[in-house]
């Protein structure tokens, strides 16, 4: 598999994103739908950076489960309930993805479940 990523001079990228990614002779591309900041016990912790680090933590946890990382990331969409958690949001991101940089959008919403702060779905290529 290739993955290129795809800019221009007229479109300045991000610490964890870039304004196209390319990918090329994938084998396989797993589709990870919506994940919320809750556990397997149905607990959701209070705040925005628990919250935010656990829905990660369960994108992880799915793209492990398909032999994958967040190296074979190439899209994530973060729904948030509040434009208050974007700054968050993105330092957050940032520690999870590292150096690795994905085509991103950031959405704000009215969430599914009202005590949920945020949702992340993303697509992974190997």
């Amino acid at each position: 598999m290739e993955i290129t990523f795809l800019t221009s001079s007229d479109l300045e990228a991000g610490t964890t994103y870039v304004p196209a990614v390319e990918v090329s002779a994938a084998d396989r591309i797993v589709f990870v739908s919506g994940q919320v900041p809750q556990t397997p016990a149905n607990e959701v912790p209070a705040d925005f950076a628990s919250q935010c680090r656990l829905a990660w933590a369960n994108v992880l946890s799915i793209l492990a489960k398909a032999g994958m990382s967040r190296e074979n990331l190439v899209k994530v969409t973060v729904f948030l309930s509040d434009r208050r958690y974007r700054d968050e949001n993105a330092m957050i991101r940032d520690e999870v993805l590292g150096s690795h940089r994905v085509a991103l959008t950031v959405v704000i919403v009215d969430i599914f479940e009202p005590h949920w702060l945020l949702e992340i779905e993303a697509l992974a290529a190997a």
